[in-house]
């Protein structure tokens, strides 16, 4: 296997294991605050829970991302390409948008989401407010899936 395919591999493990980062902490910052309004009032779990899993979903914007590669490289089934370096390099590079808008929208989501459910503490009516809030932030996550996707689709990786 040629040295190509690991640069390939690092660049799916990459944005996969990144953007997954940034909705762990993401998640973990809305889910603390969210448990201290839940534990005082607990007819908001509701609420909360959307709030706390607005930000998991930048580590499934880097799993596709992941996926796509693992496709566009052969090894989800039939032949894996005989990359070379520059080949996996150029693969790597397009696996960086969704890894590090994914890490750091999750983690700042999360603070958002968590501003949230203080709003939502109080004026529990402007919980839409809170969601588009928060909302905001994961746009960025989206648009580096959207990179991602189209630098992958515009890779020549069979010559």
């Amino acid at each position: 296997m040629a040295y190509g395919i690991m640069f390939a591999l690092a660049g799916a493990s990459l944005a996969a294991a990144l953007a997954g980062v940034g909705s762990i902490l993401g998640v973990r910052t809305a889910g603390q605050a969210g448990a201290g309004l839940v534990a005082e009032d607990p007819d908001k779990f509701g609420k909360v829970l959307l709030l706390t899993a607005l930000p998991g979903t930048q580590g499934i914007y880097g799993f596709l991302a992941a996926i796509l590669i693992a496709n566009a490289t052969g090894l989800l089934g039939g032949e894996v390409l005989d990359l070379d370096i520059a080949q996996g390099l150029q693969v790597f590079m397009a696996a960086l948008p969704v890894a590090i808008t994914g890490l750091f929208s999750g983690m700042f989501q999360g603070q958002v989401s968590a501003a949230g459910v203080n709003v939502i503490a109080k004026k529990p009516e402007a919980m839409g407010k809170a969601v588009i809030l928060s909302a905001l932030v994961e746009t960025y996550a989206v648009l580096g899936l959207l990179v991602t996707i189209l630098l992958i689709n515009g890779l020549d990786l069979t010559s």
